[in-house]
């Protein structure tokens, strides 16, 4: 069954969305991620989805506190967590947070060596997350747009024991046109890795999209949840249904 996972984007400690990774487009959506967070696991979220915005500009953890505070609002929920996870004392810490997964994205093309490490250290607990736009790898917070293929960084962790790998196609992301269904598939297709699909989410539509497409086994939702495009128990329901 498809996992259907709500986004929370943390930014100076509130919950909001930005539009294409864009930091000068930004949507507030609320000053409590916990009560948010809380609000997703009544619903029925079996796991949910942080980005520390602030740390993935930065390159180090921004948000600890937020963090910690939907980690205890969400109780048994499982989270994770990415955004300016670039050394093993970041990881390290994010995971005694209590967060689940950590999410290396930047590191996953600059740094490569440490996230084989730490999903040795930690196993089924890393996760590789891969930004694109247009195929193309982004870093930095997305600031920075390399020339390395997605498909080349996923190939590179085919043997390394991660948990999953998050696809986003930043131009998507935040403007509800749907994800780039097809290319997640493409990169399923590469490893033998759960691939998440992120980013473009706004109708139930998508959703089952998602759910049929094979090789997608989860897909994230943010913008559309909090402007009642989409709401959590019906996309639960209509993941189950598929």
């Amino acid at each position: 069954m498809l996992e259907i996972i709500p986004a929370i984007d943390l930014l100076a400690g509130r919950c909001v969305r930005l539009a294409q990774g864009d930091y000068d487009r930004v949507s507030v959506y609320g000053d409590d991620p916990a009560a948010m967070a809380a609000s997703f696991a009544a619903a029925g979220a079996a796991r949910i989805h942080v980005v520390d915005l602030d740390g993935a500009r930065a390159g180090r953890p921004h948000n600890r506190e937020a963090v910690r505070a939907i980690v205890a609002a969400v109780k048994d929920v499982p989270v994770q967590l990415g955004g300016g996870m670039r050394s093993q004392d970041a990881v390290e810490d994010a995971l005694a947070l209590g967060v689940e997964r950590a999410i290396l994205g930047t590191a996953a093309l600059r740094d490569p060596a440490l996230v084989r490490e730490a999903a040795r250290r930690h196993p089924g607990r890393i996760a590789v997350g891969i930004d694109a736009r247009g195929g193309r790898v982004a870093v930095e917070g997305w600031l920075e747009t390399s020339d390395v293929q997605a498909d080349l960084v996923a190939r590179c962790f085919a043997d390394a024991g991660v948990a999953a790998l998050i696809y986003t196609e930043i131009a998507r992301d935040g403007m509800g046109t749907g994800p780039d269904l097809d290319a997640t598939a493409a990169l399923a297709r590469s490893v033998a890795i759960p691939v998440i699909a992120s980013g473009g989410v706004g109708s139930e539509d998508d959703v089952r999209r998602a759910a049929a497409t094979p090789g997608v086994a989860g897909l994230i939702i943010g913008k559309a949840l909090y402007e009642g495009r989409v709401a959590l128990a019906r996309a639960l329901e209509i993941a189950r249904a598929c």
